[in-house]
Protein backbone atom coordinates (compact mmCIF):
# COMPACT_ATOMS: atom_id res chain seq x y z
CA UNK A 1 0.00 0.00 0.00
CA UNK A 2 1.13 3.83 -0.88
CA UNK A 3 0.14 6.82 1.35
CA UNK A 4 0.46 10.22 1.60
CA UNK A 5 0.44 11.90 4.63
CA UNK A 6 -1.03 15.98 5.43
CA UNK A 7 0.28 17.45 8.23
CA UNK A 8 -2.14 20.41 9.54
CA UNK A 9 -3.10 19.69 13.01
CA UNK A 10 -1.17 21.00 16.39
CA UNK A 11 -1.07 17.58 17.33
CA UNK A 12 1.27 15.99 14.32
CA UNK A 13 4.39 16.77 16.16
CA UNK A 14 3.82 13.50 18.24
CA UNK A 15 2.58 11.31 15.62
CA UNK A 16 5.30 11.92 13.64
CA UNK A 17 8.11 12.28 16.12
CA UNK A 18 7.25 9.08 18.31
CA UNK A 19 5.04 6.79 15.82
CA UNK A 20 5.56 7.17 11.92
CA UNK A 21 9.31 8.25 11.88
CA UNK A 22 10.57 5.73 14.80
CA UNK A 23 8.47 2.97 12.35
CA UNK A 24 9.76 4.65 9.08
CA UNK A 25 13.50 3.93 10.46
CA UNK A 26 12.83 0.44 11.46
CA UNK A 27 11.46 -0.78 8.30
CA UNK A 28 8.40 -1.55 9.94
CA UNK A 29 5.95 1.53 8.73
CA UNK A 30 3.17 -1.31 7.13
CA UNK A 31 3.14 1.22 4.18
CA UNK A 32 5.05 2.83 1.75
CA UNK A 33 5.10 6.47 2.30
CA UNK A 34 5.08 8.14 -1.23
CA UNK A 35 5.14 11.98 0.10
CA UNK A 36 4.47 14.22 3.37
CA UNK A 37 2.97 17.74 2.84
CA UNK A 38 3.12 20.30 5.81
CA UNK A 39 0.77 23.66 7.14
CA UNK A 40 1.00 25.79 8.89
CA UNK A 41 3.49 25.66 11.94
CA UNK A 42 4.03 22.11 10.93
CA UNK A 43 6.56 23.51 8.42
CA UNK A 44 8.88 24.36 10.87
CA UNK A 45 9.36 20.40 10.99
CA UNK A 46 11.53 20.95 8.00
CA UNK A 47 14.00 23.27 8.72
CA UNK A 48 17.49 22.75 9.32
CA UNK A 49 18.12 21.44 12.83
CA UNK A 50 15.19 20.60 13.91
CA UNK A 51 16.13 16.82 14.76
CA UNK A 52 12.16 15.88 12.96
CA UNK A 53 13.46 17.54 9.70
CA UNK A 54 16.77 15.81 9.64
CA UNK A 55 15.16 12.47 9.74
CA UNK A 56 12.70 13.40 7.46
CA UNK A 57 15.77 14.54 5.00
CA UNK A 58 17.35 11.42 5.61
CA UNK A 59 14.59 9.18 5.13
CA UNK A 60 13.49 10.94 1.86
CA UNK A 61 17.21 10.77 0.52
CA UNK A 62 16.87 6.91 1.17
CA UNK A 63 13.46 6.23 -0.31
CA UNK A 64 12.39 8.85 -2.80
CA UNK A 65 9.73 10.20 -0.38
CA UNK A 66 8.28 13.78 -0.84
CA UNK A 67 8.52 16.09 1.58
CA UNK A 68 6.68 19.65 0.87
CA UNK A 69 6.00 22.29 3.14
CA UNK A 70 3.01 24.91 2.11
CA UNK A 71 4.35 27.68 0.02
CA UNK A 72 2.41 30.22 2.13
CA UNK A 73 3.10 28.94 5.58
CA UNK A 74 6.87 28.64 4.28
CA UNK A 75 6.81 32.38 3.18
CA UNK A 76 5.18 33.51 6.03
CA UNK A 77 7.29 31.81 8.45
CA UNK A 78 10.47 32.93 6.84
CA UNK A 79 11.90 29.82 6.23
CA UNK A 80 12.21 29.35 2.87
CA UNK A 81 15.80 29.57 2.85
CA UNK A 82 16.34 27.31 5.88
CA UNK A 83 14.80 23.68 4.81
CA UNK A 84 16.25 20.59 4.75
CA UNK A 85 17.77 18.91 2.25
CA UNK A 86 15.14 17.28 -0.18
CA UNK A 87 12.54 19.35 1.63
CA UNK A 88 10.65 21.45 -1.53
CA UNK A 89 7.64 24.55 -1.11
CA UNK A 90 4.71 24.18 -3.31
CA UNK A 91 1.05 24.06 -3.25
CA UNK A 92 -1.46 21.73 -4.32
CA UNK A 93 -0.83 21.62 -7.87
CA UNK A 94 3.13 21.18 -7.15
CA UNK A 95 1.79 17.95 -4.75
CA UNK A 96 -0.69 16.78 -7.37
CA UNK A 97 2.25 16.71 -9.62
CA UNK A 98 4.78 15.24 -8.16
CA UNK A 99 2.89 12.40 -6.28
CA UNK A 100 0.04 12.36 -9.50
CA UNK A 101 1.90 9.21 -10.72
CA UNK A 102 2.75 7.08 -7.24
CA UNK A 103 -0.32 5.51 -7.33
CA UNK A 104 -1.37 6.53 -3.59
CA UNK A 105 -4.03 4.19 -1.94
CA UNK A 106 -4.57 6.69 0.74
CA UNK A 107 -4.26 9.94 2.05
CA UNK A 108 -4.01 10.83 5.37
CA UNK A 109 -4.56 13.98 7.75
CA UNK A 110 -3.11 14.15 10.65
Amino acid sequence: MKVAYIFSSTTSHKILDKMILPQLESGKHGAEVAGMFFFMDNTFFLTKGNSVGERLSKIASETGMIIMGCDQCVLERGIENNLVDGATIGCFPNLYACLGGANIDQVITL
